[in-house]
């Protein structure tokens, strides 16, 4: 059993439709963007915490 009664092979066959319905590139770019906002907050967080 994994996250909530969720098994290994569900999350994988889940995983394979949302490559198959977005594609690699999409998911590559949202990864990217997703990567900087987390990057931004962190920064700003730190700075704030600085004053």
């Amino acid at each position: 059993m994994g996250f909530g009664g969720i098994g290994i092979w569900q999350l994988l066959i889940v995983l394979a439709i949302i490559l198959l319905i977005f594609g690699t590139k999409r998911l590559r770019n949202l990864g990217g963007d997703l990567g900087g906002a987390i990057k931004g907050f962190k920064k700003a967080m730190s700075e704030e915490e600085k004053k």
